[in-house]
């Protein structure tokens, strides 16, 4: 399907719904288009500048001298335009605005599409025409209801999971040039190497750290200047779109983190735009950036746009907000109580910042059926996903920081202690459906001091794989959706640097070969169990087996599909001492076969696993009807499924109202 950006032309209509914070699709007419007007081909630049004395376009087209083409006001909207003949689609441009007290300021088009490459700041005309070949996805996913479908999150930085490298190197990575993009691999060559990878993996979708563009490679993506421009360090704009038309035709969704909180201060970008603050309203004063302004109706526009523009454009199945509890509190990082603020009820929500993203969170349901939306949120601000309607804020899911912190936190601690830790790996199930969770182990999660993953586990060589081995199987049986960062799958020793790509070396060893495949399979697992999954967000799904096995480190449960034919048990040991008759409760009669240990020989482990079917007795144990003795590996865990069950017409009741 061929697809091009609509260029629409500016209309009273148009204008007042920019100005009200209404315009969902103002990318149609603000920014560079190219045009014809009469018998002449050129370019209509449209810009907001309110209250400045003039707009020029300086660029290519004039050599960059300040004479560049005046652009012209319309009437009191603060919004300038202008046609300019003979310009085509490639020319770099900047706006050159005189502000009210006459300083000259050069600014980046903020609906740009394209930008140079850093450190180069100026924007680029450039067209979004590109044939789709996705319409099968497309379709399928508007009659989707993505809740009963799997979730396991593959989480990319695309500049740091591969790197062109000069052959037999492994380091150097601080020694190149930081301004040098030919080191990156390209959305096309990602294309070709990630989603297959991804796809082989047994992921279900890739979140991609903002690919908006940005300055500053060590941001990560999340100071951006050009929301509207796919990142230039990795190809065009239709580089990105072959990346995601490809993982669509393999089955894979994808996912956008994107920045609606804050965004950075330099002088090209949106600060201070025409001389006064504009689209922020106040300092971001735990990130040195500024804040949007979301009592403004056009900065409204402007980033409920972009929210559109990804999903429209790019095809996104997905949007993940970073940072929302920064938005949604006055304070966040502010420490001196002289500087506090407070909103007309004397509280320190941010009122303005809810509405938006309640709109957000509707917008995004009324335009796009089928597509998401993701709370970073790591606070206890209640009914993230519950709809607008409700009180809530609309967010189909939120990640769960408490799973995560506390998890990890149990995890780093040494087995001898671990039995006064047990609650750290239980309190979760007191809210794990109060909201709809995705469980990170993310990106955050193994940087700036925090070690990797199987940094944090305690014990030599063996136990440190072993232990992560149990991480990823508890998190996999645990509810919710899943989010792993690269490299997690394949136990990357170092943290993650954004400079470098992933130690893709370590696979020339046994250990880190065997984990990789163990995830694969686990993954595999995931995928073909619909008990892991397809009721993930309420108590039907999920029901303990022994919840309070401290001394021993156990814990096992049953995970439910939602037609409740299809059971299965989880048992996860996370104790060192194996156990060759361990007795557990289980729900139904039947036979309960081993899908998945995580100590067999074939990842690393030590081999205690259940080979045979195991027939259930008619022996009441853990509260339980019938029961199974099994084998339970050291610091290991198994999953079991029920096997020759009866039919029973029972079904996924207790249903979360959940925002659409």
């Amino acid at each position: 399907m061929k697809a091009k950006e609509k260029s629409v032309s500016l209309s009273q209509d148009l204008l007042y719904l920019f100005n009200e914070g209404k315009y969902y699709h103002a990318y149609h007419t603000f920014g560079a288009h190219p045009a014809k007007e009469g018998a002449e081909e050129g370019v209509r630049f449209t810009v907001w500048a309110p209250g400045v004395r003039s707009v020029r376009v300086v660029g290519d087209y004039n050599g960059w001298q300040e004479d560049g083409r005046l652009l012209e006001p319309v009437g009191s909207t603060g919004v300038w335009t202008g046609f300019i003949r003979g310009i085509v689609a490639g020319m770099r441009y900047k706006y050159l605005i005189e502000t009210s007290v006459g300083e000259q300021l050069y600014k980046a088009d903020p609906f740009a599409f394209y930008a140079e490459q850093r450190p180069c700041t100026a924007s680029i005309v450039r067209e979004l025409d590109f044939a789709w070949r996705d319409d099968h996805w497309m379709e399928k996913r508007a009659l989707t209801d993505h809740f009963r479908q799997p979730k396991n999150i593959y989480e990319v930085h695309l500049g740091s999971w591969r790197q062109h490298k000069p052959e037999g190197s492994k380091v150097a990575a601080l020694e190149k040039d930081p301004n040098d993009v030919d080191c990156f691999y390209t959305y096309r060559e990602l294309a070709n190497e990630l989603i297959p990878y991804v796809r082989d993996m047994g992921y279900t979708h890739i979140e991609l750290l903002p690919v908006m563009e940005h300055p500053f490679d060590g941001s990560w993506g999340y100071q951006i200047t050009g929301y509207y421009a796919a990142t230039s360090r990795y190809g065009t704009p239709q580089d990105l779109m072959y990346l995601i038309d490809r993982a669509h035709r393999a089955g894979i969704g994808v996912i956008l983190d994107w920045v609606p909180g804050h965004f950075c201060r330099d002088s090209h970008g949106l600060g201070r735009f025409n001389g006064e603050m504009l689209y922020e309203k106040d300092d971001h004063k735990q990130w040195g950036t500024y804040k949007f302004d979301f009592g403004r109706n056009e900065v409204r526009s402007f980033l409920l746009s972009n929210a559109m523009f990804w999903l429209d454009q790019y095809h996104v199945d997905g949007i993940r907000v970073d940072g929302v509890s920064s938005m949604l509190y006055l304070n966040f990082g502010v420490e001196n109580p002289g500087e506090k603020k407070y909103n007309r009820n004397g509280g320190e929500e941010n009122l303005e910042a809810v509405a938006f993203l309640q709109e957000f969170c509707r917008m995004v349901g009324q335009y796009f059926p089928g597509v998401f939306t993701i709370a970073e949120e790591s606070s206890a601000w209640p009914l993230v996903t519950a709809p607008p309607e409700d009180g809530g804020l609309g967010f189909h899911y939120k990640w769960d920081m408490g799973w995560m912190n506390d998890t990890l936190k149990y995890v780093s601690v040494d087995f001898p202690y671990r039995p006064g830790c047990h609650n750290m790996l239980t309190f979760s199930m007191m809210y794990a459906f109060n909201e709809n969770f995705i469980l990170p182990l993310s990106h955050d999660e193994v940087v700036h001091g925090k070690c990797s993953l199987i940094g944090r586990m305690p014990g030599d060589y063996w136990r440190q794989f072993a232990g992560l081995r149990l991480l990823a199987m508890y998190q996999m049986t645990h509810p919710g959706g899943k989010l792993n960062f690269m490299g997690n799958e394949f136990g990357q020793f170092i943290e993650w640097r954004y400079y470098d790509e992933l130690e893709w070396f370590l696979l020339e060893y046994a250990s880190h070969r065997n984990h990789q495949a163990f995830i694969r399979a686990l993954n595999q697992v995931y995928l073909k169990e619909k008990a892991l999954w397809s009721c993930d967000h309420n108590w039907f799904g999920f029901s303990w087996i022994d919840a309070d096995n401290a001394e021993q480190g156990i814990l096992s449960y049953v995970r439910r599909a939602a037609s409740g034919r299809i059971v299965v048990a989880c048992v996860l040991n996370f104790g060192v001492q194996a156990y060759e008759k361990y007795r557990i409760g289980v729900p139904k009669p039947g036979y309960y076969q081993e899908l998945i240990s995580s100590d067999h020989t074939a990842f690393g482990g030590s081999g205690k696993i259940n080979e045979k079917s195991i027939l259930a007795e008619e022996v009441p144990f853990h509260g339980q009807p019938y029961s199974i003795e099994i084998t339970v590996p050291p610091l290991g865990g198994t999953i079991l499924k029920r096997t020759r069950k009866q039919e029973e017409p029972t079904a996924c009741s207790q249903e979360k109202k959940t925002s659409k």
